[in-house]
């Protein structure tokens, strides 16, 4: 998963991918990528099973070839989750890993499948893709779902309506979570107040971000850091 523009050489045949693309490489298939704009930033894994070839053949999944990622949240927290799970060990750890493998090759054929589609809601993925991560990566900006859903062009409720269709849950949830996210980081990572973290990720009101963090995460911002 290239998360800037790289530059891949597969079968000796040098490309350049853009930003937010992925690769599904072959085992025997010879490859090597360097970066194209720097900082350089990926994310991968590596697996192997009896059952995979049949998987992706089954999955009809373009192999060795860049696809651009419809949700490039999906793969890199999927990537993540893998490598906690392996570092994690326990008695059900290949299970797990077998199944989160399935799951994420699973999803990101049915994603491209919808987003080659001209029908609704499959045309707008990408685009409400790039919104969710937004969104995520930068939870502390004061956007308003009018302000997301006239970058579609669409109306409020449609655009709420499409965007739970899309992801599973709804617009003002993400918003809640991305914001949250990061105020759990801050809360393990660092030494600011309660106070100077609620304004970092877009709170006007410390009151309203512990009533929210509270809620979501089931206890108080200063319960949570004394948890960690």
């Amino acid at each position: 998963m290239f998360k800037k523009k790289s530059e891949v050489i597969i079968r000796g045949e040098r490309i350049l991918v853009d930003s937010d693309s992925f690769i599904l490489f072959q085992p025997e298939t010879p490859h090597s990528y360097a970066e194209f704009e720097l900082p350089f930033i990926n994310d991968w894994f590596h697996c192997r099973g009896e059952e995979l070839k049949d998987l992706l053949a089954e999955l009809n999944f373009p192999l060795d070839t860049p696809v651009q990622a419809v949700d490039p949240m999906l793969i890199s927290r999927s990537i993540m989750e893998l490598h906690r799970v392996q570092k994690q060990g326990g008695h059900l750890r290949d299970r797990i890993l077998d199944t989160d493998i399935r799951s994420l090759l699973m999803k990101l054929s049915n994603l491209h499948e919808l987003s080659q589609h001209p029908e609704r809601p499959g045309r707008y993925i990408r685009q409400f893709s790039e919104l969710r991560d937004e969104l995520y990566n930068s939870p502390q900006s004061h956007v308003t779902v009018e302000m997301l859903a006239d970058r579609v062009h669409l109306s409020k409720s449609y655009f709420q309506h499409l965007y739970k269709d899309i992801f599973g849950c709804s617009v003002v949830n993400d918003m809640i979570n991305g914001r949250l996210e990061l105020a759990k980081y801050l809360l393990k990572n660092s030494t600011l107040s309660v106070s100077a973290i609620a304004a970092s990720c877009g709170y006007e009101h410390e009151t309203h971000f512990m009533r929210q963090f509270k809620k979501f995460v089931g206890a108080t911002p200063s319960q949570f850091k004394a948890r960690v």
